[in-house]
């Protein structure tokens, strides 16, 4: 008889470990599941990182190039100007030598006449 409950422990004891031991593999299968749930969720965040950098980096370039081409106007406007004002400046002195050259014929018309009309008076 002692035995036979030994035996029936031997039994008990074993069915028990099996047990244990599919509780222990389903666990561990479900904490490698969780694992690489996480490790896939990891990757897809770092993908959106990377992306979204990609996105900043893109914006970037192109207000750098906006920024730049805002300069590029700006520049050519401020040549333009430039040339518009030295043209004018030159305008206005071209009219200052030919009303400088039309007062100074006037002058001498004018001293002319009055030669004449002092040489007149002495004859």
């Amino acid at each position: 008889m002692k035995k036979v409950i030994l035996s029936l422990i031997m039994v008990l004891a074993l069915m028990v470990s099996v047990t244990s031991c599919r509780d222990v593999k389903e666990k561990a299968e479900g904490a490698a599941d969780a694992v690489e749930n996480a490790a896939k969720e990891a990757g897809d965040a770092a993908g959106d990182a990377v992306d979204s950098a990609k996105d900043a980096a893109g914006d970037a370039v192109d207000a750098a190039g906006d920024a730049v081409d805002s300069v590029k106007d700006a520049a050519g406007n401020a040549v333009d100007a430039a040339g518009n004002a030295v043209e004018g400046a030159k305008e206005a002195a071209g009219d200052a030598v030919e009303g400088a050259k039309d007062v100074a014929k006037d002058a001498t018309n004018a001293v002319e006449e009055g030669a004449k009309k002092v040489g007149d008076a002495i004859k």
